[in-house]
């Protein structure tokens, strides 16, 4: 009962905040002086895949996304706790099983179909039907993640159940089973709901190709349709430009902006000489290094809150098929590296004002969150002393690095992996370096347990602790985890998520949690390192942009003065 209660509170709460954000104009400068009308360019550091986000599982296509489909929920402006977005409201039954979320009227999909409830169904039974090439992982990742498995995969079952329509304005969505995931997942753009009129006409489950080169249909490149506050107009895909244009007939307030373009410009220097000659208003991904120069220039550099990890992981040859070093098996080999790395100095000196060093795979603002976890402080002494009494001093490490590349925790991957390389090689470590192409080399080397130890990260999708630590340490097959942490076998971390995963209290949830975040730490299948704040930049004269901690910026408030 008071789980059930809690969620309903939180819904009416949640309700009402989101509508003072829409009626304020969404937050971010400019406000009640905005101008409406005009262009803006953003300089996007990567092509979308594709403009359907149900088969979205990357930063450029949710960027592009996000202003043309809403979901049920959404995130609040600037933060990161979900909020009625399509749903005006959701309550929850007792059993945390069933979910009804009352709808938003008089919204239409920009094709001119109604939403309705019947299109909220349409939407989650077409995802729990995805068959053949969009069942794969590189097809649906995110409604796998969240759902499990599909109608047509019994031996990998969904814990979707149905969705009913009530009535015209009230949708009601099963679970077989508790998950922390839901309904905080539904923000993510994969769930955004789009036109069953325009699904259907343009074919949009026809993928071809194969799971490693997906060629997707129609709609996904010319015609995706959702309910958001721009239309898709077109696509350049030979000069890398996505046009986007304002909604007139948008059920909240309109976009401020006639037109909204995404330019891809994938070199980070470029982007900024870009923007200084004026080519264009803004683009994401600003080197720390460029922080003080740009604002000295005039122009605003947005920081976003830290909702992300970098981690060093670890590949201990568990992976059939891989030649990984058998050493880090050894939990004192494991220890050294942690004690090894100098976490201070890398948020000093190579991440901007603000970074945070890790203790463990989450930043403290996701509940489950644990602050004694076991910690390894920078001590080179202890470092060695662990690697004697393994016996493996002098143990050579494949040190697997990308090249080609920014990312949100990452700015410099370079830098990086040299103040790594020499905090291992003073602890006694011989390293023997391997530079990649970011995609797709370096992350198929990675997923495939080519390398020793490797340095990656994640920025949250939506705030809750299974988005990190579930995603990195749930039990994948074979009583394993991923490749990615050399696929290592821990039953009492696997039995620990699922446990607070199916918790259905949001406080018993929570201490959950932190207990499998304690026996992370305590086995230790990398070494969490930081927290980063990473930013984009606009021009003098753009207002309304709020940094999204999960790069999730919504453009419609954004105006451009004269």
């Amino acid at each position: 009962m008071l789980a059930a209660s809690a969620a309903t509170l939180t819904a009416v709460t949640l309700a009402a905040c989101a509508s003072s954000d829409r009626d304020s104009g969404g937050g971010g400068e400019g406000g009640e002086a905005a101008q409406s009308g005009g262009t803006m360019v953003f300089g996007a550091a990567g092509d979308p895949a594709m403009l359907d986000p149900a088969f979205g599982s990357d930063g450029e296509t949710f960027r592009v996304s996000r202003q043309i489909f809403e979901g049920l929920l959404g995130n609040e402006i600037g933060g990161t706790d979900p909020v009625p977005e399509l749903a005006e409201d959701w309550e929850v039954s007792e059993d945390g099983l069933e979910y009804t979320f009352n709808l938003r009227q008089g919204v239409q999909f920009h094709d001119g179909t109604e939403f309705d409830a019947e299109a909220v169904c349409f939407n989650f039974d077409r995802w729990y039907n995805f068959e053949g090439l969009a069942t794969s992982p590189s097809a649906s990742y995110y409604y796998q993640a969240v759902f499990g498995g599909f109608a047509s995969t019994p031996d990998a079952p969904s814990i979707y159940q149905s969705c009913e329509a009530t009535d015209e304005s009230t949708a009601v969505i099963r679970l077989s089973q508790v998950t922390s995931k839901f309904p905080a997942a539904l923000a993510l753009p994969a769930f955004s709901i789009q036109s069953p009129t325009a699904l259907q006409e343009y074919d949009a489950d026809n993928l071809s190709g194969d799971a490693d080169a997906l060629t997707y249909p129609e709609y996904a490149l010319e015609h995706p349709t959702g309910t958001g506050p721009f239309r898709f107009d077109s696509w350049d895909r030979g000069n890398g430009q996505v046009t986007l244009v304002r909604n007139e007939d948008y059920w909240g307030d309109p976009a401020l902006l006639d037109e909204l373009i995404f330019r891809t410009i994938s070199d980070q220097n470029t982007r900024r000489q870009e923007l200084q000659a004026g080519s264009i208003d803004g683009y994401d991904f600003v080197a720390p290094a460029d922080y003080q120069s740009l604002e000295d220039e005039g122009f605003q550099v947005l920081v976003r809150d830290p909702f992300n990890i970098l981690y060093l992981g670890f590949n201990g040859g568990n992976v059939p098929g891989t030649t990984a070093n058998p050493a880090l098996q050894n939990p004192q080999v494991r220890q050294a590296i942690a004690h090894a790395i100098d976490r201070e100095t890398i948020v000093n000196s190579l991440l901007p004002e603000g970074a945070q060093p890790a203790i463990e795979f989450m930043p403290p603002t996701v509940d489950g969150y644990a602050e004694d976890v076991t910690t390894y402080e920078y001590d080179p002494d202890r470092a060695r002393q662990l690697l004697q009494q393994a016996g493996v001093e002098g143990t050579t490490l494949r040190f697997y690095y990308p090249t080609e590349v920014s990312r949100p925790y990452l700015p410099d991957p370079a830098a990086m992996f040299q103040v790594i390389s020499q905090n291992l090689t003073d602890a006694g470590f011989t390293i023997e370096p391997v530079a990649l192409p970011w995609n797709p080399d370096y992350l198929n080397a990675v997923q495939a347990g080519q390398a020793d130890i490797h340095l990656l990260g994640w920025t949250g999708d939506y705030n809750d602790a299974y988005n990190f630590i579930g995603t990195f340490f749930a039990e994948a097959s074979n009583n394993q985890a991923s490749a990615e942490f050399g696929a290592f076998s821990a039953p009492e971390i696997f039995q620990a998520l699922d446990r607070a995963d199916q918790e259905p209290d949001p406080a018993a949830r929570t201490e959950l949690y932190q207990e499998a975040n304690r026996l992370i730490m305590d086995y230790l299948p990398g070494v969490p390192i930081s927290h980063s704040p990473p930013a984009l930049v606009v021009a003098e004269n753009v207002s309304g942009l709020e940094p999204s901690p999960l790069t999730a910026e919504v453009f419609a408030p954004v105006s451009i003065s004269e």
